[in-house]
């Protein structure tokens, strides 16, 4: 809690002062430092200021600076103590909560920020090498030399001019959560570009710690740099770190404690000086902005960084001023001062504050780095000649596409068999060791015929969440933006548009949080609303079941299609879009291409198993009791009216047999067993195809006959219109759903029993013009993956897409037309194919 939050006659003790600048030194002045205590005496009639007492006397502060004091008082306490809490056990703990260290990431996209968020706090957040990867904020908390840090990885940004809404994220972080440091992440082979942000972070008089990452690669290009002198000379400590193997972690981590407890000389605030043209205007922003009315604001943000944005012409500074009483006249002399600075220079002025902070870098980097004199050419040009080439970059790109998705089912099909094997001795064991009953029933056809279903796509999925992590890790996402960027500008998107497109193919949820990295509301909009359309993993499935099932010859090139259909649906309504709800032009395309770096098998395999943990989360949950419930409407009512006595038919095939049995010679023994097991087996298919008439008037069935008229046209049955139904709660559930509903049963010393893929595959009609005929055909078959592939994206996808885009209006928009958009094609598919 905070010193504002306690009423009158309160006391507390004080664990920690935020605040910067003069605020911050005049506050520790008067003795407000942890450990202290402090009494709350009374307010000014309007409850602003407030008189406190500490260390013997009465001091007022305002409501803004109280704010920005932590404190500790008796009924926070969390330990359980009947007596009196004595002010030396309060001081004690409030020591233990000063040691608390607030720290946030910041830096350049591709800079390896986050890959050293996971490495000092052990956690697995996704790393990319392409920019737009950390969308939003994400924590992770942990102890070092009896110290708790509280780590934030902000998204990765180039500045924090408010021009993208990632950079306004980390502003504004920066700003209201007032961390103790700012960790400035820097790719040390390219240091004239990462030190640009570094440079705004010093205009914010902040407590900053430069991590200088992937320093191995600057010594290989031979340069030398003397970081320790450029830290002394812009008051900011260096640690060379590489991110990759967590080399200079632990270094990084003991600096940020040295600078948090004031203890590195290197730390001082230094001010760019942008030419004395510019310092006259800011000074004169700044006269009107520190006047003791406006010190909530100037307390928290410096003022000399506010005058700076103003010059700039910085539309979120100019909407933060205006709380301030003076707001006009801040205004109106930043106008004056732009339009003077302008007319003297005869340059636009956030030009010249640029120019001049490079200007800053370069004489920096002048004195402390040493280039080296052999000129290399990168290993990633002569890469970037062939992968990225005009005639063979789409080629390469397109082949490396279907070579993923062929191995992903050519090296998954053994260990799908093992996982297979494993599911039937469950349900073996299952149905030989349990009585007869419901809740066996439940076990062996909702559980394990549902979730086992879905689990045995495990390798699958776990392979192709591989391939697309070494495409990442390696830098070639990035060139497939750059690839594809000519493309995306064709049908009216911008080229990082490509991004939450290449994400969908993972998940369409961060996808679509990912358009946050798009500067344009109407990109970012058509963005979102044709993401649904790129193939999600939790499709991948019900791809592979019906691949397995019937296309078994091409299961890599059907596979691959399934993915460019999508594309290729998305590419179309892109164009609609553009030329009937959104004809404003684009803006133009930037993105910087990372350098080509070899993955390692460990990072790999972590992002890998990062995903694959969400999905088995998955399977454990939603698909879990999404069974259950399509179990439970199967197996009710018990009993139904059928125009057969299956009953009596059994028990008339029973006697037929068992007579034949009798008339047959005792000694022909072999002719006997073949009796019996005919017997068997007549009685088992009469019972199954009772149990299917049961199936299909069970309240499943009548849900799936009701809708079924609707599906015909496209070549669906009821089950499969069910499994449309279920799977909107989650695509992977369609699976779960056919294994339930198509009674799959792994019993090995059952003839009958049979795996899902094998159980399509043999279904035929029992009734109807279509009596004898297979339910499933390849056509049936690609027309339903068609339809899965482009209807109604998850429930997750439609909440999401309705919070990033404002309105729950696209929400419901997305819903109508993606569905709609796949009844036509399907439709299509399958008429046009019948014909042939």
């Amino acid at each position: 809690m905070n010193l504002f939050e306690l009423k009158k006659g309160e006391k507390a003790i004080i664990t920690k002062v935020k605040g910067r600048g003069a605020f911050r030194k005049r506050i520790l002045e008067m003795g407000f430092v942890s450990g202290q205590e402090i009494t709350v005496i009374k307010k000014a009639p309007l409850k602003d200021p407030v008189e406190y007492n500490i260390m013997g006397y009465n001091v007022t502060l305002r409501n803004s600076e109280a704010k920005l004091i932590e404190v500790i008082k008796e009924k926070i306490e969390e330990r359980k103590y009947n007596g009196v809490i004595d002010s030396n056990l309060l001081k004690s703990v409030a020591k233990k909560r000063e040691k608390i260290i607030n720290v946030a990431f910041v830096g350049n996209p591709n800079s390896g920020k986050t890959t050293i968020f996971n490495h000092a706090s052990h956690s697995k957040e996704r790393v990319g090498n392409y920019g737009g990867v950390t969308i939003k904020g994400k924590e992770a908390k942990f102890k070092l030399d009896n110290y708790t840090f509280n780590v934030f990885d902000l998204p990765g940004t180039y500045s924090i001019t408010a021009y993208t809404p990632e950079e306004l994220f980390v502003r504004e972080h920066i700003f209201e959560s007032v961390p103790d440091i700012v960790v400035n992440v820097i790719d040390a082979s390219n240091l004239e570009r990462n030190l640009y942000l570094t440079t705004q972070l010093i205009d914010m008089d902040i407590k900053v710690v430069v991590a200088l990452n992937m320093f191995d690669e600057l010594e290989k290009k031979g340069d030398i740099f003397n970081y320790e002198l450029l830290g002394k000379m812009i008051g900011i400590p260096f640690i060379p770190t590489i991110g990759s193997k967590g080399k200079g972690i632990n270094e990084l981590l003991r600096k940020i404690i040295e600078v948090f407890e004031d203890k590195d000389e290197t730390v001082r605030h230094i001010h760019i000086n942008y030419g004395k043209c510019i310092e006259r205007a800011i000074k004169a922003i700044q006269e009107k902005l520190k006047i003791p009315k406006n010190y909530f604001l100037t307390d928290k943000i410096s003022s000399r960084f506010l005058a700076i944005k103003l010059i700039e012409k910085d539309k979120a500074s100019k909407e933060r001023i205006r709380v301030c009483e003076n707001h006009e006249e801040i205004l109106k002399t930043s106008k004056k001062e732009i339009s003077r600075i302008e007319e003297a220079l005869q340059e636009d002025s956030e030009t010249l504050i640029t120019d001049a902070k490079y200007g800053f870098i370069a004489g920096a980097l002048k004195e402390t780095l040493k280039p080296s004199t052999k000129k290399r050419k990168r290993k990633s040009d002569i890469v970037d000649s062939f992968i990225t080439h005009k005639f063979w970059g789409i080629p390469v790109f397109i082949f490396l596409m279907w070579m993923t998705f062929f191995l992903t089912f050519k090296l998954g099909e053994y260990p799908m068999k093992w996982i297979e094997n494993l599911v039937e001795i469950t349900s073996c064991f299952i149905n030989n060791h349990m009585a007869e009953g419901i809740f066996k029933d439940l076990l062996i056809q909702g559980v394990v015929g549902g979730v086992g279903g879905v689990i045995i796509f495990l390798p699958n999925i776990m392979l192709l969440f591989f391939f697309i992590s070494l495409m990442e890790d390696s830098g070639y996402m990035a060139r497939a933006v750059f690839i594809m960027d000519k493309a995306m500008h064709k049908i009216g998107l911008h080229g990082k548009s490509f991004i939450p497109m290449l994400m969908g193919f993972g998940c369409n949820v961060p996808a679509i949080l990912a358009t946050r990295i798009i500067e344009s509301r109407r990109d970012r909009l058509i963005t979102m609303l044709i993401n649904p359309f790129m193939s999600c993993s939790a499709r991948l499935p019900v791809y592979i079941l019906f691949i397995s099932a019937f296309f078994v010859s091409y299961q890599g090139t059907i596979l691959f299609s399934m993915y460019v259909i999508g594309v290729l649906v998305a590419i179309i309504t892109a164009l609609l879009f553009k030329n009937l709800f959104f004809k404003k032009k684009d803006i133009p395309f930037v993105m910087e291409l990372p350098p080509y770096r070899i993955p390692t098998l460990r990072t790999s395999v972590k992002h890998m198993w990062y995903r694959v943990q969400e999905y088995l989360k998955k399977i454990g949950g939603i698909i879990l009791i999404a069974s259950i419930i399509i179990w439970a409407l199967g197996y009710f009512p018990r009993e139904v009216n059928t125009s057969v006595d299956y009953d009596s038919l059994i028990t008339k095939t029973t006697q037929e047999y068992d007579e034949i049995i009798r008339s047959t010679n005792v000694e022909n023994k072999e002719e006997i067993k073949s009796l019996e097991k005919t017997k068997i087996q007549k009685t088992k298919k009469i019972l199954l195809e009772k149990e299917s008439m049961r199936l299909e008037k069970s309240y499943i069935g009548q849900l799936g006959n009701f809708i079924e008229p609707v599906m015909r046209p496209l070549g669906f049955d009821w089950k499969l219109s069910v499994g449309i139904l279920t799977g909107v709660a989650a695509k992977e559930i369609v699976v779960g759903t056919l294994g339930v509903l198509n009674q799959v049963d792994y019993k090995k010393e059952d003839e009958n029993a049979s795996s899902l893929i094998v159980k399509l595959q043999n279904q035929t009609y029992r009734t109807g013009k279509n009596k004898g005929k297979k339910v499933f055909t390849p056509l049936i078959a690609f027309s339903f993956m068609i339809f899965i592939l482009l209807y109604f994206p998850c429930i997750a996808v439609i909440v999401t897409i309705s919070k990033e885009s404002g309105s729950w209006r696209w929400a419901a928009f997305t819903v109508l037309y993606t569905t709609a958009v796949a009844w036509i094609i399907s439709f299509l598919v399958f008429q046009i194919g019948s014909l042939f």
